[in-house]
Formats: structure tokens, C-alpha cells, sequence
């Protein structure tokens, strides 16, 4: 029988597909970037366009309506010897200090307290985040009326144990204690609410093991709650800074009416002029837009050398 004879067969060619175009894939993505776009276009036209066009104010003297006239580094010389500048510095630094570690200590006393607690705690945790979201305006007035000479609250209670009456908001230390307080005040509550929710992130069984060892309360924060709170205690003291080393609202509206030259010149003998208020006299006040535009920059230095060495503190104690 005779078989048919085998034809080699040879596959077809199969043809080349060609690789998309890189600028094709991007264009084929454009309904995702115009969603995204109102972020980016808002922060171009309101972030890093003023930022850009205030470093470039700050080489020029410009009032605000005339020509500018470019000045070099002469703003940033006259800025490293201007004593009044270097004065503001030392009273918000003053003002973050007795304001911050104040607030840090009494914020996480609150989180330990209502992190323990049973009943209550959404209604708890809401009175205390309220100061946060009120207006600092209102409160700046309030506090105001407390640390009044004559009619304040704090004074009343100074006659009431017999000691004197203080001129809070008319003498140097008085109005560093009012703002410091006032701030105090507002953020505790806030930074209670971050340290709490780090507290729920530790887990429960070590608390048990650290009882069952027989750690008192007392070694059980400062061995176990305090070590895993780093983190969280690294982010509100950096925040805290950035907050506390900008502070406007309070010192502004507090003091406002204690001097009638101007509603920046932060209260009798500048005790209260934070380096913000300082930033504020000199461009609105004096219509000085070029030195303010360096002082802005100035205090932007002074924000971001504070925050590096806070973190380094916090963080070379955890290495410890």
C-alpha cells in the first residue's frame, strides 16, 4: 500500500507588533490626569508661584505699587543685624516653649486617662477636641477678659488666695504667660486625640505581662508605653513646633488693643511680637515687601533648624 508522501510545512511568519508609543500611553491616561489636575493646578497657582516670586522679592525694595528696585543681599544683611527681628525670635521661642511642653505633658496625661476610661469616651473625646475647632478669634477675646487687670478671672483668684494683682497683658513675662496659656488651651485637646490613637495601637498583652511581672503603673508607662509612644511623640513635638514658631492669631488679637501704634507690634515693648507679627509690621505696616519677603524666609530657616533638632533630640533618646 503506498502512503502518501509528507510535505514539510513551515509556519507563517508572524508580524512584528509594534510597541506602543510611550507618548500615546500617556495621552490614553488623560481623563485620570484632568482629574487630578485641580490639586496640581491650585498648588502651582497658590504654593510654589508665591513661594517662587517671594525669594525673588526678597533680592528687591518694592512698597507695593512702585518700581522695583533690586537690592542683592542687602535684605538679608540688614536682617541678621536687625535686633528688633532677633527680638521677636527670642519671644516666640520664649512662647514655644512655656506653651508646648506644658501641652505635650498634659495631652498625653489626657490620652492615658481616656484611653482607661469606660464609659463616656466619645463624649470625652469630643470636649476635649472642641477647642481645636473654635474660632481663635473668639477665644483670643475670651482670654482677653480672663487675664484682664481689673476685671480678669486669674486676678480674682490671685485676691482670693490674698496675693496681688498681675498686669498680664502690660508687662513682659505676663504677656508671654497669657499666649502661652491661650495656645496651651487650644491644642491639648488635639494632640490628646493623636496620642490616643497611638495608644490603641499597643497591644493589650503586654500590659498583662508587665502586671503578671509585677510592674507597677508607674514602670508600665515608662517602660513600655512611653517607648512605643516615640513615634507619635516625635510627630506631635515636630508639628507642634511648626505650629508654635508661627504663631499670629493668638499674640495679634490678644494684644491688639494694649498698643495703639499697631496691631502688630505685639503689646507694651514688643513682649509679645512673634517673628509672624514681626513678618506682618514690616510688609503691611511699613509697606516694606522686599525685607518682608526676607524675614519670611528668615522665619522659614528658623521653623526648619528648630524642627531638625527636635527630631534629632527625640530620636538619639530612642537610640539610648
Amino acid at each position: 500500500m503506498a502512503t502518501a508522501p509528507v510535505v514539510e510545512t513551515h509556519p507563517a511568519p508572524v508580524a512584528a507588533v509594534p510597541a506602543p508609543h510611550p507618548r500615546k500611553g500617556v495621552l490614553s491616561h488623560w481623563r485620570l490626569y484632568a482629574a487630578i489636575s485641580p490639586f496640581y493646578l491650585l498648588f502651582l497657582a497658590f504654593g510654589l508661584i508665591p513661594v517662587g516670586f517671594s525669594l525673588y522679592l526678597s533680592f528687591h525694595r518694592w512698597d507695593g505699587l512702585g518700581t522695583m528696585e533690586y537690592a542683592g543681599l542687602s535684605q538679608y544683611r540688614y536682617l541678621l543685624a536687625d535686633s528688633q527681628f532677633w527680638s521677636a525670635i527670642g519671644n516666640t521661642v520664649v512662647i514655644w516653649a512655656l506653651a508646648t511642653f506644658p501641652m505635650i505633658f498634659l495631652a498625653m496625661v489626657t490620652a492615658v486617662m481616656l484611653n482607661s476610661a469606660v464609659r463616656f469616651k466619645n463624649v470625652y473625646r469630643f470636649a476635649f477636641f472642641l477647642p481645636n475647632v473654635t474660632s481663635i478669634v473668639a477665644v483670643a477675646i475670651i482670654f482677653g477678659s480672663v487675664f484682664s487687670t481689673n476685671f480678669g478671672l486669674v486676678n480674682a483668684l490671685l485676691q482670693a488666695v490674698g496675693l496681688d494683682q498681675v498686669a498680664w497683658l502690660n508687662t513682659p513675662w505676663g504677656i508671654k504667660v497669657a499666649i502661652a496659656t491661650l495656645m496651651t488651651w487650644q491644642w491639648t485637646g488635639y494632640n490628646a486625640i493623636i496620642f490616643l490613637a497611638g495608644l490603641q495601637t499597643i497591644p493589650s498583652e503586654l500590659y498583662e505581662a508587665a502586671r503578671m511581672d509585677g510592674a507597677g503603673p508607674v514602670q508600665t508607662f515608662f517602660r513600655i508605653t512611653l517607648p512605643l509612644l516615640r513615634p507619635v511623640l516625635l510627630f506631635v513635638l515636630v508639628i507642634s513646633t511648626v505650629t508654635g514658631l508661627q504663631s499670629f492669631s493668638e499674640p495679634q488679637v490678644l494684644l491688639q488693643t494694649t498698643d495703639n501704634n499697631s496691631s502688630f507690634a505685639g503689646g507694651p515693648g514688643h513682649a509679645g511680637q512673634t517673628m509672624v507679627l514681626y513678618f506682618f509690621q514690616q510688609t503691611f505696616d511699613n509697606n516694606d515687601f522686599g525685607y518682608g519677603a526676607a524675614v519670611a524666609w528668615g522665619i522659614f530657616l528658623v521653623v526648619v533648624l528648630f524642627s531638625i533638632v527636635n527630631w534629632r533630640l527625640v530620636q538619639r533618646r530612642g537610640e539610648e
